[in-house]
């Protein structure tokens, strides 16, 4: 137990005394956990739980049924940290529907993220924003393999007017975890951009997402 530490190492009391940021991943979950397994001190356990999600990404992409596997959670402990994620995953949504979304780009980056980064299958999603790049909805469209012919302009262009929307951002992940767009991207991206210009909507960015990172095809000049 956390309580079984010397007080300097409690991530609690770490917290409190020099802040979140000092605290590793692991402790971080500890907290959450508060408690081991007979033989598993929580840190180990937290650290364990980490290693088999794939990292935090991992971690706040689990639902209930990955977290099952896991040997020593609850329905207690697996209800705080779904509560935990999905109040992330509002809290960040909030943000970019109060602000423009270019106003701080690494939000829009780590929601994106924390969306898909750690997915296990390939989608498609596009963030459709108003006149002042605020968010309106974010929307799976697609899933499975990512070409330009599986992925439809017509589609996107049918939810864009229906949204309303003056601008979209789009992104896909990769589970390989590599960042680097293949050419059927760059290609699917300039047809998009193409039939969405035909509606008089932009296309502000693409994002390659991972659980390793987010790439910006704005930010490489591939736009």
């Amino acid at each position: 137990m956390l309580k079984d530490l010397p007080a300097a190492m409690r991530p609690r009391e770490k917290l409190l005394s020099q802040g979140p940021t000092a605290l590793a991943d692991a402790e971080l979950l500890a907290l959450l956990l508060r408690t081991g397994l007979k033989g598993l001190g929580v840190l180990q356990m937290a650290e364990g739980m980490l290693n088999q999600l794939g990292g935090v990404p991992g971690l706040l992409q689990a639902d209930d049924k990955r977290l099952r596997r896991i040997r020593g959670l609850g329905p207690a402990k697996r209800a705080e940290l779904l509560a935990v994620t999905e109040l992330a995953r509002r809290g960040l949504l909030g943000q970019l529907r109060e602000a423009p979304v270019f106003n701080a780009p690494q939000r829009v980056k780590d929601y994106l993220q924390l969306q898909i980064g750690a997915l296990p299958h390939e989608v498609f999603c596009v963030l459709f924003l108003d006149a002042q790049h605020r968010l309106i909805v974010c929307e799976e469209l697609f899933r499975g393999t990512l070409t330009q012919t599986s992925v439809y302009p017509r589609e996107v262009v049918k939810q864009a007017l229906l949204h309303n929307a003056a601008s979209v951002v789009l992104a896909h992940n990769h589970p390989s975890g590599t960042l680097e767009p293949s050419r059927a991207d760059e290609l699917l991206t300039q047809s998009l951009k193409s039939s969405l210009q035909l509606v008089d909507v932009r296309v502000l960015d693409h994002f390659v997402v991972s659980h390793t990172g987010v790439m910006s095809f704005a930010e490489r000049g591939l736009l």
